[in-house]
């Protein structure tokens, strides 16, 4: 059977009708079949996904499969959720393009057939990566196909988990301030769920942009044309430095420096060699010991930038790759930033601190209600020396939903409520929560654990609805009785 489709809008209007009947065939949106709830009049909301970037748009269609509603809240306008459209800055993605992401095994609902649908086959067969704002305007469509219900410009300011089976979610909206109820709330709050950029102790004291100063982090929203004509430097020599030299270059930068520590640039993307569906699927029931050895080992091995993103800094004369200059200090002194390493001090009119993210509760402040209590794998498992890793150590030690497990049982109830679905997860699920390649796997693994405790609180519920349940299967009119006496042998 041929699904060749027109292009341009008459061709995504035919996909959309296409899709329309898959979800049907898979009886997609699902029954309803949890009992609705209130608390003192008001709604409770089944589950409450706080973030609506990719990952908290494939764990409401998840939940949609099982049955569940779900409600996403998210902070930035709409069409502006997660960094594709913000700050994000390279120039494609760096997953290969035949991934599926959050299609959750719906042919018609992948990137691919959005694209086919307006741009036909042999552009997809040209393409090489996909372009990061067009993965934007795909996430875009996908919201709108599966009618997520996403609530923008929602500011969650509290969540507090309680004792009496519901977790309350302060939030500031247009309208003012609320609070939400909710039986289950996931975080779908992406790289930095539970913490935020990683800013190296050689910057205490120094100045950041948003007071005027003279440095930001990569992840930071900043107008790149600012830099035009200045000297930049970039400390890191990963992706998010590779994309932030780039666009500094591109938008004009007379310089653009990168510092690294690292003696040579890491060539082998050791985290590909474990892309298998075995992992996919078995990493959060494997022992301890092998998930933090396998988690270390790539932490370890570092992940070099991707090879066009180097190319796209590397082809400007007037940009310099520095390795073995680890930084010891960095003052300001005028209008320039002075910074000294192991091979000198550069002065810049700019810095960009691509040093990744952290966790560290501190910076989400939203989270203090329950950050304290939350168990971590530092508290779980103590690794061989020399294997010793903060990251691994920081990550929530999370049960088979993704829920959060308490350090002190009982002194936190209702923390096992909140379910921590973003790159935080990776150790004790796999990468799963965020990434692109397995990002259904989790929402499903996420959307059926949550089913399932769901259904265990209602079971009274559920078996006095077995009880109850009188819908006649057959009327009494589709047989006659038998006169038996009639078809039985003779008594002797």
């Amino acid at each position: 059977m041929s699904f060749s489709l027109p292009l341009g809008a008459a061709g995504l209007a035919a996909l959309e009708d296409r899709l329309r009947h898959d979800l049907l065939t898979l009886n997609w949106r699902a029954r309803a079949w949890l009992p609705p709830r209130t608390h003192e009049g008001q709604p409770v909301t089944d589950v409450l996904i706080i973030g609506a970037g990719q990952a908290g748009l494939a764990a409401s269609m998840a939940l949609a499969q099982q049955g569940i509603a779900a409600v996403l809240l998210d902070r930035a306008p709409a069409d502006y959720e997660g960094p594709w459209a913000t700050t994000a800055r390279m120039d494609t993605l760096r997953s290969p393009k035949e991934l599926t992401g959050p299609a959750l095994g719906v042919p018609s609902l992948t990137f691919r057939a959005w694209f086919e649908a307006q741009w036909g086959r042999e552009a997809w067969a040209a393409l090489d990566k996909i372009p990061r704002l067009q993965w934007m305007d795909y996430l875009r469509w996908y919201r709108r196909v599966t009618q997520a219900d996403v609530r923008n410009e929602h500011v969650v300011t509290a969540v507090h988990p309680r004792a009496d089976g519901l977790v309350a979610v302060d939030v500031q909206a247009l309208a003012g301030h609320a609070t939400w109820l909710a039986r289950r709330v996931v975080l779908a709050t992406g790289r930095d769920g539970l913490g935020g950029p990683q800013v190296p102790a050689f910057m205490r004291g120094v100045a950041h942009a948003a007071q005027g100063g003279l440095w930001a982090h990569s992840s930071d929203v900043l107008d790149y044309a600012t830099l035009k004509g200045k000297r930049v430097g970039v400390i890191g020599m990963g992706s998010s430095a590779m994309d932030s030299a780039g666009t500094a270059l591109e938008c004009g930068a007379a310089s653009v420096d990168l510092i690294a520590r690292r003696a040579v640039m890491p060539t082998v993307n050791k985290s590909k060699g474990s892309g298998v569906p075995g992992l996919t699927q078995g990493h959060h029931d494997l022992p301890d010991a092998w998930k933090w050895r396998i988690r270390h080992y790539i932490n370890v091995q570092q992940v070099p930038p991707p090879h066009g993103s180097t190319l796209r800094v590397s082809r400007h004369a007037h940009a310099f790759f520095h390795f073995g200059c680890a930084v010891q200090g960095v003052t300001q002194v005028g209008d320039a930033l002075h910074v000294a390493t192991a091979q000198g001090t550069f002065a810049f009119d700019f810095l960009v601190l691509a040093t990744g993210f952290v966790i560290d509760w501190a910076q989400k402040p939203e989270f203090a209600p329950f950050a304290r209590h939350v168990r971590t794998w530092g508290e779980r498992y103590q690794p061989p020396a020399g294997d010793e890793d903060r990251e691994l150590s920081d990550s929530p030690d999370l049960g088979p939903a993704f829920e959060f497990r308490e350090k002190a049982a009982g002194a936190c109830p209702g923390l096992d409520r909140i379910h921590c679905f973003c790159y935080p997860a990776a150790l004790s699920h796999g990468t799963v929560s965020g990434d692109i390649p397995a990002i259904s796997d989790g929402a499903r693994r996420l959307a059926s654990g949550i089913a399932g405790l769901l259904y265990r609180e209602d079971v009274e519920h559920h078996f006095a609805a077995l009880q109850a349940y009188a819908e006649p299967e057959l009327l009494g009119d589709e047989w006659t009785p038998a006169d038996t006496s009639q078809r039985i042998l003779p008594s002797p």
